[in-house]
C-alpha cells in the first residue's frame, strides 16, 4: 500500500460525516454460531421518530453509497445502515450466499437494536435484500424503496442475453474488480455519458481497489452467482406495502424493461420513477432527483402517493 491512501482517507472522512449525522458505528452478533454484522444505528434514537433502513449494494461500503443520503434523512428518521455480509466489517462462516439469508441477517441486526417498525431504501443488490425482507417480514416493514434492483428477473434471462454480459463469471470479474481495466469496465456499466477514463491514472483506481475489493473477492463473486440461480418470476410473491421504484433511464446493469416489469407485477401498490439522462448510478449521476423522490414517498405516510413523480416516467405501453 502507498504511504497515503486517497480511498482511506475518503473512508475517514465518511465515518466522521456518519458520526455528525449522530450515528455510531455497532458490530452485532447474530447468534447462529458464525455471524456478526456491523450497522451504523442511532447514538440517541428518538422515539418520535419512525425507522429508515438503508441497504447498500454491491461495490463500495455503505457509507459510500449513503454518505450523501444522510443530511436528507437523518432530521426525519431514525437511521440505520447495516454492513451486508462480506462487505466492511459483516461476515459469516454459514455457507448461504441468498439474499433472503442477508435480509435475515438484517432483520435480526435491527431486532437487536429494538427495531419493531421500518421503512427501507434497497439500492441494487440491496434492492433484492429489501424486497426479500419486505416480503419474509411484512408486518415490520411500512413502506419500501427498490433502486435498480432488477427483482423480477430469471435465470432465463442471463442465458437469453437480457443483460449486456451473460457470462455470469466475467460479470462476477467486473462487479468485483481486480485489476483497474476492469474498475474502468466497471465505471462504463454503471454510469450513463461515463467520465475519460483513459486519463484516470491507474495508480489511483488500483488504490481503490486495494481499499474497496480485496477482502472476500471469493465471497462476494458467490453472492452475484447465487441472485440468479434457480430463479423463476412465478417465485415472486407479491409485497403488500406502498413501494417506490426508482431506475436510471440508461441502466446497463439492470435494463430499464425490469423496471416496468416489477411496476406491472406490484400493480397500483407502487409507483415508478424513470430518472433521465442516468444509467445504474443514480444516486451519483442524479442526487437531487434520487433523494427529492426518495424522501417525499417517505414521509407521505398518511396514504400512497397518487402518481405526482409520474412526470418523470415513461408510459407503461413504451416498453410492454
Amino acid at each position: 500500500m502507498p504511504c497515503f491512501s486517497f480511498t482511506e482517507s475518503k473512508n475517514s472522512c465518511h465515518r466522521s460525516t456518519f458520526a455528525r449525522a449522530g450515528l455510531r458505528s455497532a458490530i452485532t452478533d447474530i447468534k447462529d454460531g458464525g455471524t456478526t454484522m456491523h450497522c451504523w444505528v442511532p447514538q440517541s434514537p428518538n422515539p418520535t421518530k419512525r425507522n429508515l433502513l438503508l441497504i447498500h449494494g454491491l461495490g463500495v461500503n455503505a457509507m459510500w453509497q449513503f454518505v450523501d443520503l444522510l443530511r436528507h434523512v437523518t432530521p426525519d428518521f431514525n437511521v440505520y445502515v447495516p454492513d451486508l455480509l462480506f462487505f466492511g466489517e459483516s461476515s459469516t462462516t454459514r455457507p448461504d450466499r441468498s439474499e433472503s439469508f442477508q435480509a435475515e441477517c438484517v432483520m435480526r441486526v435491527m431486532e437487536a437494536h429494538s427495531v419493531r417498525r421500518l421503512s427501507l431504501v434497497g439500492l441494487s443488490y440491496g434492492g433484492f435484500v429489501g424486497y426479500s425482507l419486505a416480503a419474509n417480514y411484512r408486518e415490520a416493514v411500512e413502506r419500501v424503496v427498490i433502486c435498480c434492483a432488477a427483482v423480477c428477473l430469471e435465470e432465463k434471462d442471463i442465458r437469453e442475453g437480457v443483460f449486456p454480459i451473460s457470462d455470469l463469471d466475467e460479470a462476477a470479474s467486473i462487479l468485483v474488480p481486480q485489476t483497474p481495466q476492469k474498475l474502468r469496465e466497471l465505471i462504463k456499466y454503471t454510469f450513463f455519458k461515463p467520465p475519460p477514463l483513459g486519463l484516470i491514472p491507474s495508480c489511483l483506481l488500483m488504490d481503490f481497489i486495494e481499499a474497496m475489493y480485496t477482502e472476500h473477492v471469493k465471497e462476494q463473486k458467490e453472492l452475484i452467482m447465487a441472485v440468479p440461480k434457480n430463479r423463476k418470476f412465478s417465485d415472486l410473491p407479491k409485497i403488500p406495502q406502498p413501494t417506490l421504484i426508482i431506475w436510471g433511464e440508461h441502466d446497463q446493469v439492470f435494463p430499464l424493461e425490469f423496471a416496468y416489469k416489477l411496476k406491472r407485477h406490484l400493480g397500483e401498490n407502487a409507483e415508478l420513477v424513470v430518472i433521465k439522462d442516468a444509467g445504474h448510478a443514480i444516486n451519483v449521476q442524479k442526487p437531487k432527483e434520487y433523494y427529492n423522490h426518495i424522501k417525499s414517498f417517505l414521509l407521505d405516510m398518511q396514504q400512497p402517493s397518487a402518481n405526482k413523480h409520474q412526470q418523470h416516467s415513461k408510459p407503461l405501453q413504451s416498453l410492454t
